[in-house]
């Protein structure tokens, strides 16, 4: 892990890295609280399809980890998005995204089908990422080994979240939501059966990208005997800010010790 840049602001630090991984550069940020020292809580957080890993959505979130919990966070960017390709093809996947939810929300709704052969090779690949992440902030004093570790991806962050989840046993519990089970992506369903952690899931009514037998499918699909499904009104980038308050207090009573 090579440590490329710091800054400090509003009690809080973030610091980005680059981490190799099969000899690929991963790009990743940690948020901890200002001065932070001794071990602690850690959020990995899942950006969404389009994002990156200081996507404003994250960005808050950690923020308030670290001024409201005493908790770090880091995030990286996946395969294919942020500091991992060129300006021009990052301005071109958010085009294409942002097409896509027009052309929903004129009632023609695209066909929201995985591609099982490419997205499985990049859920390997992102796995192992996350993986590798782990063991190298679990290394740094101010993060430690054997704490609490909860995971938070919703959108992209689910699709490439729920198969780490289920093979990583550090995970303590996990957030997920705004992705479906499909046909096509057995394997995604059979991960999701694997993961018996406690959870969350949020899950828009009027999503134009999944529909609701397919949202209601995957959270059906969780082994968990804890688990939670959020429903709220809107489309598939409107979760309400409020939401936030539900995963800061789902975070404080699983990661916590008593």
């Amino acid at each position: 892990m090579e440590f490329i840049g710091e800054k400090t602001e509003d009690g809080v630090t973030r610091r980005e890295f680059r981490l190799t991984v099969d000899g690929d550069a991963v790009p990743g940020v940690i948020w901890t609280p200002q001065g932070a020292k001794g071990p602690r809580p850690l959020i990995l957080m899942g950006h969404g399809g389009s994002q990156h890993k200081k996507v404003a959505n994250l960005t808050a979130a950690a923020i308030g980890h670290a001024q409201k919990l005493g908790y770090a966070t880091v995030a990286i960017d996946a395969p294919g998005h942020g500091d991992r390709i060129t300006r021009e093809q990052a301005e071109k996947a958010r085009a294409a995204a942002a097409e896509t939810g027009r052309a929903a929300q004129k009632g023609e709704r695209p066909a929201a089908q995985p591609r099982p052969s490419r997205d499985a090779a990049v859920a390997v690949k992102h796995v192992a990422e996350w993986k590798a992440t782990l063991d190298a902030v679990q290394g740094l004093d101010e993060i430690g080994a054997g704490q609490p570790v909860g995971y938070w991806g919703v959108s992209m962050g689910t699709r490439f979240g729920v198969p780490f989840v289920a093979e990583e046993p550090r995970i303590t519990c996990a957030t997920f939501g705004l992705f479906g089970a499909f046909p096509g992506l057995e394997d995604h369903k059979a991960a999701a059966e694997r993961i018996r952690i406690p959870l969350m899931f949020v899950f828009q009514w009027e999503d134009e990208l999944m529909t609701r037998e397919q949202g209601l499918a995957l959270f059906n699909a969780f082994g968990s005997p804890e688990k939670t499904m959020h429903i709220n009104p809107g489309r598939h980038v409107e979760i309400p800010a409020h939401e936030r308050e539900a995963w800061l207090a789902f975070w404080k009573r699983h990661l916590e010790r008593p």
